[in-house]
């Protein structure tokens, strides 16, 4: 797969050129397109952003309104089918607008409504979840404000935004210290695009939701609850999503949603079928559970391995496994293979490592093996 950076590239350049050299009436194309070439191919996906960023600042007129009338004409016309689509001679679309939300919001709180209302006409051709943020971030009060009467809007791009770049926690964006600490002002927000019609801007609600989860677990948890009542499937697979993290780390309330509630079952054995991993090879592992309990119930899977870091410590990262249903005294045995292989989310060392399982948010059992890297 091509890495991301490679979205902002030479071509995008020329074409960003292009669009600037009949707008700007003093646009030095040659000189734009040779300071940003120059200083590409050594940056990664964010700093390649922000070099396009910088020197489309430089090449655009400082009166407010005439920068936001040529960055509005650079836009691609469809709005509706261009937000994958790469930018071409007709307009700036995809992966090439967010360069564009980057100016606008690093240069446009001053003139708040306009900039705003430009960042809307943006995301319909991408998003712009990055540089709504700025916005946020001077007066999050009034921003919010403006987003909220998004909510309705007919394009799925708008609505997401409302919910996408209001997360406190957007992965590669600045975080939002105050919804952090507080993220009551969005709740009304993201409950009324709970139920929206794409799926696309659900999913995004049940992220943001995931998001709050980090900081107050007990709130999301509680609203899990309350949402479900009367849920359909998919507002119940966005509550889901919303509280992955909280299922995976137990939380009573979470799971109380779903109607699962602590455990009550036996387990018989845990076996790690490969006690010595190879690093690009799999750890291979089996279960066998016994209900305990009196009546049929539900039961949340997962397993949970204990890495070694580099102090030589363990710490835990949960992966999702499996549900099942145990009826009465039943006995359900289950087979596992993960794979232990290169990701750039993670740094492995060899040494002894440690399995166990997490059911209903409860820890069961205890299995070792030892990683080698050659």
């Amino acid at each position: 797969m091509e890495p991301f950076k490679n979205f902002f590239s030479p071509e995008l350049v020329t074409c960003l050129s292009g669009h600037l050299e009949s707008r700007v009436s003093s646009f030095d194309r040659r000189a734009f397109e040779a300071a940003i070439l120059a200083e590409l191919g050594n940056l990664e996906l964010k700093e390649r952003a922000q070099l396009i960023a910088d020197h489309v600042h430089l090449a655009l007129p400082r009166d407010y309104a005439e920068r936001a009338r040529i960055l509005a004409g650079m836009l691609h016309p469809d709005d509706e089918g261009q937000a994958d689509q790469p930018s071409d001679g007709e307009g700036i679309c995809g992966w090439g607008v967010m360069p564009l939300t980057m100016v606008v919001g690093q240069h446009g709180v001053d003139d708040f409504d306009r900039s705003m209302s430009l960042l809307r006409e943006m995301t319909k051709r991408s998003s712009s979840e990055f540089g709504v943020r700025y916005f946020l971030l001077a007066d999050q009060d009034r921003a919010l404000k403006i987003m909220g009467g998004w909510i309705t809007d007919a394009n799925r791009h708008v609505r997401r935004l409302v919910s996408e770049g209001s997360r406190p926690r957007l992965p590669w964006a600045m975080q939002l210290p105050r919804l952090m600490d507080d993220p009551t002002p969005t709740l009304p927000i993201l409950r009324a695009l709970r139920d929206d019609r794409e799926e696309y801007v659900r999913r995004s609600v049940a992220n943001h939701l995931n998001d709050i989860a980090k900081d107050h677990p007990d709130l999301i948890g509680r609203l899990a609850g309350a949402w479900m009542r009367g849920a359909d499937r998919k507002r119940e697979k966005l509550i889901r999503h919303a509280c992955r993290t909280l299922i995976k780390q137990g939380h009573a309330d979470a799971l109380a949603a779903f109607g699962l509630g602590p455990p009550d079952l036996v387990l018989e054995a845990l076996v790690i079928e490969t006690p010595r991993v190879t690093y690009g090879d799999a750890l291979r592992f089996s279960a066998s559970l016994r209900s305990s309990a009196k009546e049929t119930q539900d039961l949340v899977v997962d397993y949970v391995v204990h890495f070694q870091k580099a102090n030589g410590q363990l710490a835990g990262k949960v992966f999702k496994w499996t549900k099942v249903k145990l009826a009465p005294g039943e006995v359900r045995g289950l087979q596992r293979a993960h794979p232990i292989r290169p990701i750039t989310t993670r740094r492995y060392y060899a040494g002894q490592q440690v399995l166990s399982l997490r059911i209903n948010g409860r820890d069961f059992g205890e299995g070792q093996f030892r990683l080698t890297i050659p």
